[in-house]
């Protein structure tokens, strides 16, 4: 099943990854987002021989959300540069383990073991070592045996595995994330890139586009305050 298309043109396809999808071919051997759609575009617009399309901004695999593709050298390249120059704005919602502040900046070092697929925080200057910003605001606070925290997050720079890692981290981890909190079996990270903002590459325009999180628990805690936002 396509994942589902919420925009496309000759320069631009918008998509919502859902959770646990690769976003692109990776070791694990399994369906990715990105061969998905490029077989779409192929069959959709018959096009012959290889499907041209760009990943702008990489997902982590078990979360979901907004993701925007190039569908041309030069869109792709104009994208870049926006996400670059922080002029692409992506806002997540994430539910995590626990109460976190009102509202606050995170700042770190993280590094990547790739042997293991894992990012830890690092001292400034260790070999490696890539600094990572991100601001949070508390939504709302629900749960009875457990306190969950809906927090929206607008990333300021891109790491792997940055929100997990740096909310995990302050001891605050996200629901069902097994790499770096609590495992949940049958559940995933609950992390969702609910809000998309950018410049389309070749018009000019500037776009928004959103997608609503899983209706599913612990997501549906907070079912009321999610429609408010994805309005």
């Amino acid at each position: 099943m396509i994942p589902a298309i919420l925009y496309e043109d000759n320069h631009l396809l918008i998509s919502v990854k859902p959770p646990n999808l690769p976003i692109q071919a990776d070791s694990s051997g399994d369906v990715d987002m990105l061969s998905m759609l490029k077989a779409y575009v192929k069959t959709r617009y018959s096009k012959p021989g290889e499907v041209y399309l760009g990943l702008v901004h990489r997902v982590d695999r078990p979360a979901g959300g907004v993701v925007a593709f190039a569908r041309t050298s030069k869109a792709a390249a104009r994208l870049s540069a926006q996400l670059r120059e922080h002029r692409m704005r992506r806002s997540y919602l994430a539910v995590i383990e626990g109460n976190v502040g009102e509202s606050g900046e995170m700042r770190d070092y993280l590094v990547k073991d790739s042997k293991t697929n894992t990012v830890s925080i690092a001292d400034e200057g260790e070999s490696g070592a890539r600094e990572a910003i991100l601001h949070y605001k508390r939504i709302a606070a629900a749960g009875s045996s457990e306190i969950l925290t809906l927090a929206e997050i607008q990333l300021e720079t891109g790491r792997s595995h940055q929100i997990r890692v740096q909310f995990a981290g302050r001891g605050a981890p996200l629901w069902a994330d097994a790499r770096y909190g609590k495992a949940r079996p049958g559940e995933t990270a609950s992390l969702w890139g609910y809000a998309l903002e950018l410049t389309h590459p070749t018009r000019g325009e500037a776009m928004r586009f959103i997608a609503k999180p899983p209706e599913r628990y612990p997501w549906s805690l907070f079912a009321e305050v999610t429609e408010g936002l994805t309005r």
